[in-house]
């Protein structure tokens, strides 16, 4: 089980079929679900979930009200920053389902920033984003490394208007992170995926953290293993490995420092072991292993 993230434009205020068998999916899999209190997609998400009597929802609002909460679901109420108006009022409940989130799962009118800032922030937070452009009736899965070539197919406007209203940090966050190829090849960024979360299959992970090991870079490495964790379900890990779940996400988010412990409970608790593998020198081959997991 895992905890998604849906949201979109308030333009969409009918759901494509396509959406519609997604959110089946999260039924089927009993996924829990984040979802915003706006008109358009966010009240057209909860309908579809209200009426399928689907009762793993949480309704985010801004402030003490909500404007829409079509099935009678618990809310979590986020207090805005002090003077916040228009969007920056409503962005603040964005920014928490994003840190509490697994994946997420936008629907897109084709030019809406808000839409594009949430791909944004689950990136920055090392998470994988599908996001279903409604005009062009495709799904794009968007993973940390993929977002900045995602961004430089934008145009201009779209990206004066994500930078007008994205906050400083997630700007510059927006501009680093970076394309190592962890997670998706150039040719797979547009690949599509049939289910919610698997976005990225179990494989590409596991070898993403192979790679992430070879480069010998921590941050890499705990960026990769967060990836697979976040897929395997964090509320199983923190199950299995007698942690915390809330410690674990910020353990195995982007710039976490876990302590060895942790990786070796994490590493066991999805069904991997660590190896380790000589690394023969230049003058016995051209090419050495990278250690296995």
């Amino acid at each position: 089980m895992n905890t998604i993230f849906i949201g979109g434009s308030r333009h969409i205020s009918r759901l494509p079929s396509e959406i519609k068998d997604r959110l089946n999916k999260v039924i089927d899999n009993q996924h829990c679900v984040l979802v915003g209190d706006a008109n358009g997609a966010d009240k057209a998400v909860q309908k579809h979930f209200a009426d399928a009597a689907y009762d793993k929802v949480t309704v985010f609002c801004t402030g003490d009200h909500f404007r829409n909460n079509l099935g009678h679901w618990p809310t979590h109420n986020v207090e805005p920053p002090r003077g916040a108006k228009g969007f920056q009022f409503y962005a603040a409940k964005d920014r928490e389902m994003a840190t509490k989130a697994d994946f997420g799962l936008m629907i897109w009118d084709g030019k809406s920033p808000g839409t594009l800032l949430n791909v944004l922030r689950l990136a920055k937070a090392g998470k994988i984003s599908v996001l279903y452009n409604a005009p062009e009736k495709k799904s794009l899965n968007i993973a940390p490394s993929s977002w900045e070539v995602f961004l430089s197919h934008c145009s201009d406007d779209l990206r004066s208007d994500l930078k007008a209203r994205a906050t400083p940090e997630e700007w510059e966050t927006a501009k680093k992170i970076d394309q190592s190829e962890l997670f998706v090849t150039k040719e797979q960024h547009s690949v599509e995926s049939d289910n919610i979360p698997n976005v990225v299959s179990e494989r590409e992970l596991a070898d993403a953290i192979n790679a992430a090991l070879a480069t010998s870079d921590p941050a890499k490495f705990v960026d990769a293993l967060g990836a697979y964790a976040r897929q395997h379900g964090m509320t199983q890990i923190a199950r299995q490995t007698g942690l915390a779940r809330e410690s674990l996400y910020r353990a195995l988010s982007s710039g976490g420092n876990p302590e060895f412990s942790t990786v070796l409970r994490v590493v066991s608790a999805i069904g991997f072991r660590l190896e380790a593998s000589r690394v023969a020198p230049e003058s016995e081959t051209v090419l050495g292993s990278p250690p296995a997991v």
